[in-house]
C-alpha cells in the first residue's frame, strides 16, 4: 500500500515538477498566438489552425502515454523513466517554436511553428501524464492529497507568475521582436527543464508498486474508466470546461493588455495581479476544503472564477484599469481553488477505481484538459478573425471596433458562461465513498 503521510522533501519535490507544467501551460497560452499574428504576420484564421494542430495529436498520444506509463509502474515500480525523457527533450521544441528564421515567408513560418510545437508538445506529454498519475501511487489518504497538492498550486502559481509576467518582460527588455522571443525561450526552457527534472529526481524510489491482477493496463482502460466511472466523468467534465475558460482568458490577456489597455507591456500587471493574491490564500482553501469538503470548495471558487469575469465587463467599457485589476485578483484567488480542488480529487477517483489503471485515466484526463486549452486560443483567434482583426509584423495595427469588442468578449463573458457550465455538471459529483471516511 502507498505511504499515508509524506515527508516535506517529497512533497516539495513532486511540488517542483508545477514550474514545468505551469510554465509550458501558460507561456505558449499567453504569447504563441500573439507571435502568430503579431510578429510573424500570420492571419488569424489560419494562426487558428497552427496553435491547434498540436494539441490535436497531443489528444491522440495522451492515452497511450498513459497506458505505458501504468505498465512501467506495474513492472518497474515507478512512473519517472517516461518523466525524465520527456524532461530532458522538451527544450528543443519549445526554443524551436520561438527560432523562426527571419527569412522565410509566413506559410513555412507557420509550418515550423507547428512542427516544434507538435515536437514539445510530446515531450511535455511524457512529463504530465504520468505526473498527474503519480499522487495516487504515493498516498491514499484523503486529507494529504489535498495537503500534497495545495504546495503543487502553490509552485503553479509562482510558475504562473514567473513565466506570465517574468517571460514577456525578458522579451520587451530585448525590444520584441524575434531575437526577443528567443532570448525568453532559451531561458523558460531552462527553467522548465530544471523543475521537471527536480521532480523526477525525488521520484526515484518513493513510489509503490501498483501491481493488478492479470494482463497490464492498456490504452482502453483509461477509456473504460471514462465510460464506467459517473464520478469521473463529472469531475472531467468540470475540469475541461475550466480549462478551457482559462485558455480563453490567457490568450486574450495579451490582447487585451495591447488593444484594450494601450500596451503590451499591460500584460506582466495583469498576471502579476492574477497571481499574487493565489500564493496567499491557498492555506485558507485548504482549510475550507478540510471543514467543508472539496467539492464544496470548489464549487465556490468556480462561482468567484464567474464574479471575477462578469466584473470585468464595466471595467473594460468604462476604461477602469483600477477595477480590472482588482476582478483579476478575485480570478486569482478563484484560479488558485479551481487549480487545488481538481488535482486533489483525482486522485480520490483513482483510488476508487484502482491505482492500477491511475495513468491510463491521467492520459485521458491529460488529453481532454490539453484539447480545452487548445480550444481557448484557437476560439479567441476565431473571434478576432469573425471581428475583422488585423495582423502585424512590427508596431501594432490599428483595429476596427468589431475586433475591440471581440477581444473583450473572449475576456469577459465568454470564460463567465464556460464556467457557469462547469457549475452544473460540478453539483452532480459525489465524492467517493472510499475517502469519506477520512475527510
Amino acid at each position: 500500500m502507498p505511504r499515508n503521510r509524506l515527508t516535506r522533501a517529497q512533497t516539495a519535490g513532486y511540488a517542483a515538477g508545477s514550474v514545468g507544467t505551469g510554465g509550458f501551460g501558460t507561456l505558449p497560452g499567453l504569447v504563441l498566438a500573439y507571435y502568430l499574428t503579431d510578429t510573424l504576420g500570420v492571419a488569424a484564421a489560419f494562426a487558428a489552425v497552427v496553435v491547434l494542430v498540436p494539441k490535436v495529436w497531443d489528444v491522440v498520444i495522451d492515452p497511450a502515454i498513459g497506458a505505458r506509463s501504468d505498465r512501467e509502474v506495474a513492472t518497474r515500480g515507478s512512473r519517472h523513466r517516461l518523466m525524465a525523457l520527456g524532461a530532458l527533450t522538451l527544450p528543443v521544441g519549445f526554443i524551436a517554436m520561438f527560432a523562426v528564421p527571419s527569412e522565410v515567408g509566413t506559410a513555412i513560418a507557420a509550418l515550423w511553428v507547428v512542427v516544434a510545437f507538435v515536437l514539445a508538445t510530446t515531450s511535455f506529454s511524457l512529463f504530465q501524464v504520468p505526473y498527474i498519475a503519480a499522487p495516487a501511487d504515493l498516498t491514499s489518504d484523503y486529507t494529504e492529497r489535498t495537503r500534497m497538492m495545495a504546495w503543487r498550486v502553490g509552485v503553479l502559481a509562482l510558475a504562473i507568475l514567473a513565466f506570465g509576467a517574468g517571460a514577456p518582460a525578458v522579451r520587451d527588455a530585448l525590444g520584441g521582436g524575434r531575437t526577443g522571443y528567443l532570448v525568453m525561450a532559451v531561458v523558460s526552457a531552462i527553467a522548465l527543464t530544471a523543475g521537471m527534472l527536480a521532480t523526477v529526481a525525488s521520484l526515484r524510489g518513493h513510489e509503490s508498486v501498483a501491481h493488478s491482477d492479470g494482463e497490464p493496463p492498456t490504452l482502453r482502460a483509461g477509456l473504460d474508466a471514462l465510460r464506467d466511472l459517473p464520478r469521473f466523468r463529472s469531475l472531467l467534465l468540470v475540469f475541461v470546461l475550466q480549462a478551457l475558460a482559462t485558455g480563453i482568458v490567457l490568450a486574450a490577456a495579451q490582447y487585451v493588455a495591447t488593444y484594450l489597455l494601450g500596451s503590451q507591456s499591460w500584460v506582466s500587471v495583469l498576471f502579476a495581479a492574477v497571481v499574487a493574491p493565489a500564493l496567499f490564500v491557498m492555506p485558507l482553501w485548504k482549510r475550507h476544503a478540510a471543514a467543508r469538503g472539496k467539492r464544496t470548495a470548489y464549487l465556490a471558487s468556480s462561482w468567484l472564477f464567474v464574479l471575477a469575469c462578469v466584473v470585468q465587463v464595466p471595467a473594460l467599457v468604462l476604461g477602469w484599469v483600477w477595477l480590472s485589476v482588482l476582478a483579476l485578483a478575485v480570478g486569482g484567488i478563484a484560479y488558485a481553488g479551481m487549480q487545488l480542488f481538481p488535482l486533489a480529487m483525482l486522485p480520490d477517483v483513482i483510488e476508487e477505481a484502482g491505482r492500477a489503471r491511475g495513468g491510463a485515466m491521467s492520459g485521458v484526463w491529460t488529453a481532454l484538459e490539453t484539447a480545452g486549452l487548445a480550444l481557448g486560443p484557437a476560439i479567441v483567434l476565431g473571434m478576432l478573425a469573425v471581428g475583422g482583426f488585423v495582423s502585424s509584423t512590427g508596431d501594432a495595427a490599428a483595429q476596427p471596433r468589431s475586433a475591440e469588442w471581440a477581444i473583450g468578449l473572449a475576456f469577459t463573458l465568454v470564460p463567465a458562461a464556460l464556467a457557469l457550465v462547469s457549475i452544473t455538471a460540478l453539483r452532480r459529483y459525489e465524492e467517493p465513498e472510499v475517502v469519506l471516511g477520512g475527510r
